[in-house]
């Protein structure tokens, strides 16, 4: 079975970004998946283009292509007053409407408190499924007072990381469903008629 391409976006503006190092760590625990994964630093893209939803300019293109072409989406973000950031915003504006049909998501957060953690299903969610996604994993918040050590690495408290192992179970197990899995979603993608069931004869 051809393994999944994978697409990691985080969105803080941050250049020291704790999101971002979540991210990181994240794909290290996918091991053999990671080979087919990209790194999309939102904060890296062109801001006039993002802004203005120039979709012409090279950088804002390339990342819109990565994600049409890609079968798995990990979305992290910084909460900022209680919900995701204004750059992944500004970057799920520009997307087609049901960008993320037929693809599967995983969102991540970080705060400074576990009082935001609901704002992954409450803000993040809502948003992700609107845009289509055919499966939206339980998403995982990272609180500051998880995080041990951010320099060199990524370190997190082993409770933390418990939690996050589980949520890396279930994204896995959704990496490794069959590929007709693809399939479902919304809108109803295309479908090649050797994919749809044939009736019982009467």
């Amino acid at each position: 079975m051809t393994s999944p391409n994978i697409v990691a976006i985080s969105a803080s503006p941050s250049r020291s970004s704790k999101t971002a190092l979540l991210v990181d760590y994240v794909l290290e625990q996918l091991g053999p998946y990671a080979q087919h994964a990209h790194h999309l630093r939102v904060r890296d893209l062109n801001p006039e283009a993002l802004l203005s939803g120039n979709l012409q300019e090279p950088s804002l293109q390339h990342a819109i292509t990565l994600l049409e072409q890609t079968d798995a989406v990990i979305v992290a973000t910084p909460v900022f007053k209680a919900s995701y950031s204004g750059l992944l915003k500004a970057f799920l504006d520009v997307l087609p409407q049901f960008g993320l049909a037929g693809k599967s998501v995983l969102p991540l957060a970080t705060g400074g408190s576990l009082a935001h953690v609901l704002s992954l299903d409450y803000a993040l969610r809502p948003v992700l499924q609107s845009m289509g996604a055919r499966h939206v994993i339980q998403g995982f918040f990272l609180a500051e007072s998880d995080v041990l050590s951010s320099s060199p690495q990524l370190q997190i408290d082993p409770a933390a990381c418990d939690k996050l192992a589980e949520v890396m179970h279930h994204f896995r197990c959704v990496l490794d469903s069959p590929v007709a899995d693809i399939l479902l979603g919304h809108p109803r993608p295309q479908r090649s008629p050797l994919c749809l069931p044939s009736l019982p004869s009467a």
